[in-house]
């Protein structure tokens, strides 16, 4: 769960490298019918998020985060996360599922199956 709340603090915060430093890579991404794979820490780029976290996009809060598979090195979990505008409006609520795992002793977001787009 830090990992997670490192990445949202970090993508709330505008702050990159904290982003890219709760990952662990490759790092890929399918949503919107695409797979997308970001090959090394540094590579994810907040500037692409803003291009499709919707129009207005202040900020982001976890909903629900339920672990359904755990294992020493690698966590699958259940997701769900908004997303808002300054004002407060809600942009949308997005289920996922995320998988976490351990490198050399690093726990990081590495995969995410996504409904957002």
């Amino acid at each position: 769960m830090a990992s997670l709340d490192a990445y949202m603090a970090g993508l709330n915060r505008g702050d990159e490298v904290a982003v890219n430093a709760a990952c662990n890579f490759p790092h890929v991404r399918i949503a919107g019918g695409k797979v997308v794979v970001w090959q090394k820490r540094g590579d994810y780029k907040l500037e692409d998020f803003r291009a499709r976290a919707g129009d207005g996009w202040a900020r982001s809060q976890w909903d629900e985060r339920t672990p359904i598979q755990v294992g020493p090195d690698k966590v699958h979990l259940k997701v769900k996360f908004s997303r808002f505008r300054a004002d407060g409006s809600s942009l949308g609520t997005f289920e996922t599922i995320y998988i976490v795992t351990r490198q050399d002793g690093h726990w990081g977001i590495q995969a995410r199956s996504s409904f957002a787009s």
